[in-house]
């Protein structure tokens, strides 16, 4: 995957960030898995698995925590 896609960080709001942290992780999915058939494969076992849910959760809040810092917490 070499397309560009990822011009800044910098959101306006917390739930524009919120939601640029669930494209990162999952973009990260696709570049870790790029084969779309084992992709949609998998996800029946995660699905239902609570410690993988758990695990995706924890991957969203990360890239969450790393927006925030770049947007000064949405501090004006």
């Amino acid at each position: 995957m070499a397309d560009t896609w990822l011009a800044t960080l910098i959101t306006e709001t917390p739930q524009q960030g919120f939601e640029l942290a669930i494209t990162l992780s999952r973009r990260g999915v696709k570049y870790t898995q790029p084969d779309t058939e084992v992709l949609h494969k998998l996800r029946p076992e995660y699905a239902h698995d609570a410690g993988a849910l758990t695990a995706a959760s924890h991957v969203i809040a990360l890239n969450f925590q790393t927006i925030a810092a770049a947007n000064n917490y949405w501090r004006k």
